[in-house]
């Protein structure tokens, strides 16, 4: 009879090791699919920061007019005569921009332009048009890609490139804002045309003065390059004639 009570007690803690050994088991293999997943999480958040950076590395040492396409790739500067000078709205206000070509380089905006700190934008933080229209107001030239651009890695490691040159927030040269133009935002570049470089100008450059004149622009003016490609080339040159001081406003950051 007593072996047989420790037989069953024996038997009883078998089955409670086994049982332990089991959860311990089932233990491990959990922490192990944590870890893998949090490991999968991090590594995956951290992958694109990293690629970003190995594909800037070969961008480095290059000047701002080798990156990307040639000027050759963009058409001739096109002109407005520019108006909204210090009309502001509130911000969120809605200013309907559909009159001027696209997109806009001038007119009413918000009260607040965007900070000189971020250069490169995409569809998910870029502020908003009206607030961006400030900015041109204060000297920035605003280079617009849409999405054909947007889904191409090569030309968008160019935008990155070009907006590393500019990095810094006490050098007024270095007013520059690369953003999307989505779909929603108005009417589509020219036919062909992925690339949109603007400026709001207080005079038109003198290179461009028969080109102006012949669009009855003497003055206070709208300017427009479009490209088919991303081109330091071109936006190098753009930026000469057009510099930040050149603007209704230059000295506002």
């Amino acid at each position: 009879m007593a072996s047989s009570s420790s037989d069953r007690r024996a038997a009883v803690d078998k089955i409670r090791r086994d049982a332990k050994r089991s959860d311990q088991r089932q233990g491990r293999v959990i922490l192990t699919v944590a870890v893998m997943i949090a490991l999968l999480i991090v590594g995956g958040a951290a992958f694109k920061p990293v690629k970003d950076w190995w594909d800037l590395r070969s961008l480095n040492g290059v000047q701002l007019a080798d990156i990307g396409a040639k000027a050759s790739v963009c058409g001739p500067r096109s002109f407005k005569a520019a108006q909204g000078d210090q009309k502001h709205v509130d911000p969120g206000t809605f200013v309907d921009y559909s009159a001027e070509p696209s997109p806009p380089a001038f007119g009413e905006h918000e009260l607040y332009p965007d900070t000189i700190r971020r250069k490169l934008y995409t569809e998910k933080d870029r502020p908003r048009v009206e607030m961006l229209v400030h900015n041109l107001e204060h000297g920035y030239t605003i280079l617009w890609y849409d999405d054909t651009i947007a889904k191409d890695g090569k030309q968008m490691d160019d935008l990155r490139g070009i907006a590393e040159k500019f990095q810094g927030t006490d050098d007024f040269r270095l007013k520059i804002k690369l953003v999307p133009w989505l779909k929603a935002d108005g009417k589509p570049f020219p036919a062909g045309q992925h690339v949109a470089i603007t400026h709001w100008a207080k005079k038109v450059a003198d290179e461009d003065e028969k080109i102006a004149k012949a669009a009855k622009v003497t003055a206070e003016a709208g300017v427009w390059e479009y490209c088919s490609a991303v081109s330091g080339d071109a936006l190098k040159k753009f930026m000469t004639a057009y510099p930040y001081f050149n603007s209704p406003e230059p000295s506002a950051a």
